[in-house]
């Protein structure tokens, strides 16, 4: 069973300094039909303005991963990590029994492009921690790469939740298989370009949510980044 979410169909907020597209219930936007799938609990796909970001707040019980599409995103928080994350890393933090961090746009002329990705914790009342791994964007092409894995393995950031995150580049003409296993989910965003996931047609920024679809055929229509999250 597939279904397909638009772009469109995405929650808006614009701050000026903060443009954001919640594919979740998130802060002061709530939809009880839409909060969460499976353990994944938020999706923000945020563009913020050159040195504006997100102050100090704390965050607990939670799994968040941060991949930049677009500019360089300076993290700070309250264990003493200081790290700027840029395009070709993602960077993950377990929330856990509590931390304090403080987000911000690394640049004072440019647009910064990031995805903001929550997951409920598979453990709960663990230490806090970050991780940041770059991957090797060669790798990309014509093959879903693992970025953030459960047990951290390469070069992938690891997460406390039984669940993988790959991202992709496809040429028109190819395709990549994915076989999911039975009672898993799976969660699948064009990020860039146009792709025919199964008979459907995706653009950017569009999303499938699957469950219960053993086997998926990916192939672009026109050159395509994407996004695709293997879920409990």
């Amino acid at each position: 069973m597939m279904k397909l979410f638009p772009a469109s169909a995405r929650h808006a907020v614009d701050l000026g300094w903060l443009r954001s597209a919640q594919s979740f219930s998130f802060g002061e936007y709530f939809d009880p039909d839409n909060s969460s799938f499976g353990v994944m609990r938020v999706l923000n796909d945020d563009t913020i303005a050159p040195g504006r970001g997100f102050g100090a707040h704390p965050h607990s019980e939670m799994e968040i991963v941060t991949i930049p599409l677009r500019g360089r995103l300076k993290h700070e928080d309250n264990l003493g990590n200081a790290e700027v994350t840029s395009a070709g890393e993602v960077q993950r933090m377990s929330a856990g029994t509590g931390i304090i961090h403080a987000e911000y746009n690394d640049s004072d002329t440019e647009e910064g492009s990031f995805l903001q990705l929550w997951f409920m914790p598979k453990e709960r009342g663990i230490a806090p921690s970050y991780e940041m791994a770059r991957y090797d964007e060669d790798k990309l092409q014509n093959a879903l790469l693992p970025v953030v894995t459960p047990d951290g393995a390469g070069d992938t950031a690891s997460i406390n939740q039984d669940m993988t995150i790959y991202l992709g580049r496809l040429q028109p003409g190819r395709r990549i298989f994915f076989n999911q296993k039975t009672g898993r989910r799976a969660f699948v965003m064009v990020l860039e370009g146009k792709l025919n996931l199964n008979g459907t047609v995706m653009g950017p920024k569009d999303s499938i949510r699957a469950e219960f679809e053993p086997d998926f055929v990916l192939s672009a229509e026109e050159p395509a980044f994407v996004l695709l999250i293997d879920l409990p």
